[in-house]
């Protein structure tokens, strides 16, 4: 495992960590992050990944981890900068480094929902997502929904302009965001079609022609079956293969929305659907 620079079209400087294939190398991996997640929290998954002869991509967006995240006041980034600047950046490099191997996009949450806006999505052979789905707020799980009005219609238009960012952190809330990363997150949430619709970009969505695997889980806090499904019936020119786990089938307690990249309890679902994918034409 190695610390790198990656330069965006832009010009933007994001950090990220590139895990070499420890044997014949069979491909590349790009892990996309969730909103407000550091790219850290995939590097056990990227260690064994490359065990399995994958070299690895992980990355942080602009104004957020080691990409400029003591600077998320000044960070005037948005959502679509996050897609087509630095996730275009990661699969470029990730692309350089494959060689003669397929490229898989790996995408957790937000990481599954950008695909369309990336500039060289092209270049994917496979996608996976994982606890990917829409975040219209009326489809959230119940348990999310009598929290995230209350952040969509009071927190995120009270907190932006006051403190010029949104302070996730002290609120014990996604964390710290850029102000127009999330005043953009919002505007998709409160659309029903989610970014689909709040964007316009239906025909960016069917033009994603890939195979995709969606990951999902019954206990998921944030995603609903409806988000699920929702996000990925935008997709329609690729052939998706939706699967629901449920933890106890996999000899589980919990997974929910974040479990599936922990390595603690990560490695059987690891083994079970991800190796057949990796094992698959490499």
């Amino acid at each position: 495992m190695r610390w790198q620079q990656i330069t965006t079209d832009d010009g933007t400087l994001l950090s990220a960590c590139i895990f070499e294939a420890r044997e014949d190398q069979r491909g590349w991996v790009v892990i996309v992050p969730a909103m407000g997640i550091p790219q850290k929290y995939y590097h056990g998954f990227a260690a064994w990944l490359s065990i399995q002869g994958y070299g690895v991509t992980t990355f942080d967006y602009r104004g957020s981890g080691k990409t400029g995240a003591h600077r998320v006041r000044q960070e005037k980034g948005n959502l679509m900068d996050w897609a087509r600047q630095d996730a275009s950046a990661a699969l470029n490099d990730a692309l350089s480094r494959k060689g003669s191997g397929k490229l898989i996009w790996i995408g957790h949450s937000l990481g599954g929902q950008i695909v369309p806006f990336v500039q060289n999505h092209q270049a994917i052979d496979e996608i996976i997502t994982v606890a990917a789905g829409s975040g219209y707020w009326r489809e959230n799980t119940e348990s999310l929904r009598k929290r995230v009005w209350f952040l969509w219609f009071f927190l995120v238009p009270m907190l932006i302009p006051l403190f010029g960012y949104f302070p996730g952190k002290r609120l014990g809330l996604i964390g710290n965001l850029p102000r127009n990363v999330m005043r953009q997150w919002r505007k998709w949430c409160l659309h029903p079609h989610y970014a689909a619709g709040a964007e316009d970009c239906y025909e960016d969505y069917a033009q994603i022609g890939q195979p995709i695997l969606s990951l999902s889980f019954t206990d998921d806090e944030f995603m609903s079956q409806i988000n699920i499904e929702s996000l990925h019936g935008f997709y329609r020119s690729a052939k998706v293969d939706l699967r629901r786990i449920e933890p106890a089938d996999v000899g589980l307690d919990r997974i929910g929305h974040f479990g599936f990249f922990r390595s603690a309890i990560g490695v059987p679902l690891w083994n079970e659907f991800l190796l057949p994918i990796l094992e698959r034409d490499s």
